[in-house]
């Protein structure tokens, strides 16, 4: 992937516009045959019971649980809430359109078509994967139980005979991840190229190689995919990753409301509608899927906040181009105070 990305943007395009149409593909395929094998029974009842659930506990249980002294539970309303903070995991990256602004010729027309083309299409496939597998079995059948192994997009055609398709659903699961690696460590490397060009990080790191591309970034952001994957949990990455997400995006809503109250003459491309009810609502969403996640995740993400914070404030800011034109700007002089003779400007 990293190969790919430091190619350039083309290629990569090129390349990631061929896997996700097949993974596309695949997507269509599990709605178009799930749907001959759907029993109305399934759909009974549509929000189950809840269920209590006794695995989490101490820091291990979500911060709403150790607020509120409540336990944790699967299914009912609290248990589809609760698990939207995972979920949301799979709707991450729409973001990365507004990284690869440099790389479009009309940034203010077409980046916000793209995020939200790009959010109705996700949307509108995944709500249409979970009606069918959730018609075609039983919802008892996609929980994962200890020593049967982990529920798949497989288990729902699996059960219903259709082995045959296990082979192509993992095609397309194979598909996925190579576009979601793929988009992530691209977006990441602009944002990472965009910080060292303005002094943020080393400006050293910012050198293009001879397509244009940020090669040493790129291959940094490559050593630590690569050695974060290798040590840790991909569970817990995934909680991680949605907790920052989820603050990038609380502090993105709060600034739409700021700006606009601060700077409503500044020129915009796109406005957003219904400010700041909509900003509002968005950082309630936010912050309730962020205390849906496990106390132990909010203290890696504090460790994770503290060495960035350290890093901008030891580094960051007095290399910036904003640090380094305050330091240089000159201090007020007193001299037309000091000498009444002075001409007055």
């Amino acid at each position: 992937m990293a190969t790919l990305i430091a190619l350039g943007t083309k290629l990569s395009s090129r390349f990631s516009a061929v896997v996700t149409g097949i993974k596309v593909s695949v997507v269509l395929f599990v709605v178009v045959v799930g749907v001959f094998y759907i029993k109305r029974a399934n759909y009974s009842p549509f929000v189950p019971k809840p269920e209590a659930s006794s695995e989490a506990k101490g820091i291990d249980q979500s911060v709403l649980s150790l607020l509120t002294g409540a336990h944790s539970s699967h299914y009912g309303w609290y248990g589809v809430l609760a698990g939207a903070s995972i979920v949301f995991f799979a709707f991450i990256g729409f973001d990365i359109v507004a990284t690869m602004a440099e790389e479009t010729k009309h940034p203010q027309r077409d980046v916000p078509r793209g995020i939200l083309a790009s959010l109705g299409i996700v949307t509108l496939l995944y709500v249409a994967v979970a009606v069918v597998l959730s018609g075609m079995v039983s919802y008892t059948q996609l929980k994962t139980v200890p020593g049967r192994g982990q529920a798949n997009l497989a288990t729902a055609f699996t059960a219903n005979g259709i082995h045959w398709a296990s082979k192509i659903i993992s095609i397309g699961a194979l598909a996925g991840l190579t576009t979601v690696v793929m988009v992530l460590m691209l977006g990441q490397c602009r944002v990472l190229f965009a910080m060292a060009r303005d002094g943020l990080l080393p400006r050293s790191l910012a050198k293009t190689g001879s397509r244009g591309t940020p090669v040493r970034i790129t291959v940094l952001v490559a050593l630590v995919v690569a050695v974060t994957a290798s040590v840790f949990p991909i569970t817990k990455l995934e909680e991680m990753v949605n907790v920052g997400t989820l603050f990038a995006f609380v502090l993105v809503s709060a600034g739409v409301i700021v700006l606009r109250r601060t700077r409503p003459d500044l020129e915009r491309g796109f406005k957003a509608p219904w400010v700041p009810l909509l900003p509002i609502a968005s950082i309630a969403a936010c912050v309730w899927l962020m205390l849906n996640l496990t106390a132990l995740t909010w203290v890696r993400f504090g460790v994770w906040l503290v060495v960035g914070t350290a890093i901008y404030v030891g580094y960051g800011y007095r290399h910036s181009v904003q640090g380094e034109r305050e330091a240089v700007a000159p201090e007020p002089s007193d001299s037309l105070e000091a000498d009444p003779n002075s001409p007055v400007p």
